[in-house]
């Protein structure tokens, strides 16, 4: 059987009704209500990547909007790279303008995708078209950080929060395309491969389904090769990990910095994911120290994040430690 790769799977597997969605029973249910009665609020979507935020916004539209009319009563933008003033001045204020075609009854739906990466600037001048617009009118903004969308944008929406999916939902979510595809994986490599595809998506179901697509693209699942599968997706394979753990624990740091230095294509926090996955492996460490150190892991992967060095944050939280490892003094 030949698997068909031209289709993205995050596409072909995106979920096309309530039913569909994993893992969010509670905002799912509440919008049911909404759909049913046509009673709609302006609403935010908020919580981790991968969680369904988009796929859900997608099934409300499509449950109020009738097919013939979908793409002239709804309007679907990503935030992250399109919403900027002129944009929202032309292209958002004239849409909520225009009449709507389907009748008085009916809505027209604008998605604004990613609206925690909208310009605070911006979305005060979204927040005018919000108030301003027919009651015919509704908006759905999808974000990861709520606390980056405006207060008055929020107190004029219901908030929905969508919760990180569980291992055994994005496994099961796996299997099911991975049957459905017809794959063959080794069984005795199944539940490995399954945890690393896990892992690599940090509780992203759109990553999994990606990195599991990828490895189908590049062959690597007929002679399963997980380490493979750890370096596609940006991260060391386990081998130098193995070593980096164990110069850690001999408290050299210069032997960790090398290893480090011949990384290919190093992505901190990709590293940094990765060795806190291992801390608890780590001899030496003990209670306190454990609770200090995984507090730095938090403020090394906000200041990457936040434009910091990666470099120069990574070799820090090693270093850091290296100090709380009692045993012999840091070289």
């Amino acid at each position: 059987m030949t698997i068909d790769l031209d289709i993205p799977w995050v596409e072909k597997y995106r979920p096309r009704s309530f039913d569909d969605i994993v893992s969010q029973s509670i905002a799912i249910n509440n919008l049911k209500n909404f759909v049913e009665s046509r009673e709609m609020p302006h609403m935010i979507f908020t919580g981790p990547a991968g969680t369904g935020k988009t796929s859900t916004a997608l099934i409300v539209a499509r449950s109020l909007i009738n097919k013939e009319d979908y793409y002239k009563n709804v309007l679907e933008l990503n935030a992250s790279d399109t919403v900027r003033m002129e944009l929202v001045r032309d292209v958002i204020k004239e849409f909520t303008n225009q009449g709507v075609i389907m009748g008085e009854n009916s809505l027209k739906i604008i998605l604004l995708d990613e609206a925690d990466n909208i310009p605070t600037q911006v979305q005060q001048a979204l927040r005018r078209i919000i108030e301003n617009s027919s009651s015919r009118v509704k908006f759905i903004l999808m974000c990861n950080y709520i606390n980056r969308i405006i207060d008055p944008i929020i107190s004029r929406c219901a908030v929905f929060r969508f919760v990180t999916l569980t291992q055994e939902k994005i496994v099961e979510r796996l299997e099911q395309v991975v049957k459905s595809e017809k794959l063959t994986i080794p069984s005795s490599q199944k539940e490995q491969f399954f945890q690393a595809l896990f892992f690599v998506s940090g509780g992203d179901l759109r990553k999994a389904i990606n990195t599991l697509q990828m490895s189908v693209a590049l062959d690597l699942i007929k002679d399963l090769d997980l380490g493979e599968i750890l370096k596609i997706s940006g991260f060391i394979d386990q081998k130098s990990l193995l070593k980096i753990v164990q110069e850690l624990e001999a408290k050299n740091i210069n032997a960790v910095k090398n290893i480090i230095n011949t990384l290919e294509n190093l992505d901190s926090r990709n590293l940094i994911r990765q060795i806190l996955n291992e801390l608890s492996n780590i001899s030496g460490i003990d209670f306190k120290g454990e609770a200090e150190i995984r507090k730095k892991f938090g403020d090394a992967d906000y200041n990457i994040n936040q434009g910091a060095d990666d470099k120069i944050q990574l070799m820090a939280l090693l270093a850091t430690i290296i100090q709380k490892i009692n045993k012999k003094p840091l070289r």
